[in-house]
């Protein structure tokens, strides 16, 4: 099969350098398995633009992280964007999650394995799971696996 190829979600670059949370050392522990050849990482340019909310010192070592990881950074098109909002109206996401519904579609859209990410409100949640997979087999996509880091490393070691 190859590679896993995965969509790290704007969460995982937060949770990276915020040693206090939860879930902090498993990101890591995802980030070393990338730079180590186990997965194939992607994200978006919308991660890309979530991250400059953040202070310009933060932003800069979040960023860094797509160099350092050599993460692949993909495009949101106006199929991701549709695709989305097609999310949303079909209620796998709540109406103003665009963001993240928008997470979703583009890894949908770009064949990508996984989708991590530490958005249990809206992303990492049975309701988006089963919901985003049954549109995306209607549409003509494959499914996509949404889990958190812990749930990633897991079942790559079995």
């Amino acid at each position: 099969m190859g590679k896993k190829k995965i969509y790290l979600e704007t969460t995982l670059f937060n949770y990276y350098f915020d040693t206090d949370k939860k879930g902090h050392a498993e990101t890591v522990m995802l980030f070393d398995a990338c730079a180590a050849g186990i997965f194939e990482p992607y994200t978006s340019f919308t991660v890309i633009e979530e991250l400059k909310k953040a202070s310009l010192e933060k932003y800069n070592k979040m960023f860094k992280l797509t160099k350092q990881y050599n993460i692949t950074i993909l495009t949101t098109s106006d199929e991701a964007e549709d695709l989305a909002r097609r999310y949303i109206s079909k209620g796998a996401l709540p109406k103003g999650s665009l963001t993240d519904a928008i997470h979703i579609a583009v890894a949908s859209i770009n064949n990508l394995d996984e989708i991590i990410s530490l958005n249990f409100r809206h992303i990492v949640r049975e309701k988006t799971i089963k919901l985003t997979d049954e549109i995306n087999k209607e549409l003509g996509y494959k499914a996509i696996e949404i889990n958190s880091p812990k749930e990633a490393i897991k079942d790559e070691k079995n």
